[in-house]
């Protein structure tokens, strides 16, 4: 039997991309959903594709995990639909590039706040649902970007390279308490995110949002003796 059938989640980030990927997935085994977006258009859209398959399994609600009142409001929104909180899947990001003397401290505190703090926010309000639960699964989806720092990227880079450390040792203060926690770093991945994707160039060799879903689906069924704390994902065969 499936150890997500009955489960609640949030997916951050939940209405395109690798969050959209995810929330199916989810979905299709039996899980209660509620994603988040940043605007309504993109809630209404999704939430409106899914009805006609998962009912009153799937919801959403709009929320900028930039800010943390809306991040605590968005989890007791999960706990007053589902009556609790399983599995809470941080997915939304931003990425902002260009150098250092050029990039403005909006685009920074955009990037940092999004990718880091949007987390932290989260997290700390989850934990305790989780706790009531008996445990839980935390996955932060993160990057090959979190360990592998390239020029124009100073941004990008510290919010993963942030979020890495964030997780584990997020990991060893609550795995005592039957809570799990992971961080997926995927390398690059044909979602909106890329823009050279609009361009006409081939996308081919890069991972699809499903495969990322896949490894998020893997580790949810695993069994919970063992934890896969970091999890790299790249493209078998890479561009050249």
């Amino acid at each position: 039997m499936s150890r997500i059938d009955g489960k609640s989640a949030i997916v951050t980030g939940g209405s395109r991309g690798i969050g959209l990927a995810i929330t199916r997935s989810l979905l299709e085994r039996g899980a209660r959903v509620l994603i988040c977006a940043t605007t309504q258009s993109g809630i209404d859209q999704t939430v409106g594709s899914l009805a006609g398959s998962y009912r009153d399994r799937v919801a959403g609600t709009v929320c900028d995990v930039r800010d943390y009142e809306r991040a605590r409001k968005l989890v007791l929104e999960a706990e007053r639909r589902f009556g609790g909180l399983d599995i809470l899947v941080n997915n939304a990001g931003i990425g902002k590039f260009g150098n250092v003397e050029k990039m403005s401290p909006a685009d920074w505190r955009a990037t940092i706040e999004t990718n880091l703090s949007g987390v932290f926010y989260c997290c700390r309000e989850a934990i305790p649902f989780m706790r009531l639960r008996g445990g839980g699964f935390i996955i932060n989806i993160g990057s090959l970007a979190g360990k592998n720092a390239f020029a124009g990227g100073a941004a990008y880079n510290a919010s993963k390279f942030g979020l890495v450390g964030f997780s584990e040792a997020l990991m060893q203060e609550v795995r005592y308490n039957h809570i799990r926690v992971s961080c997926v770093m995927p390398g690059s991945v044909n979602t909106e995110f890329d823009k050279s994707a609009q361009n006409g160039v081939s996308m081919a060799w890069k991972l699809l949002p499903e495969d990322v879903a896949a490894v998020v689906i893997n580790l949810l069924e695993m069994d919970p003796r063992a934890l896969p704390s970091l999890v790299e994902l790249r493209p078998s065969e890479p561009k050249k």
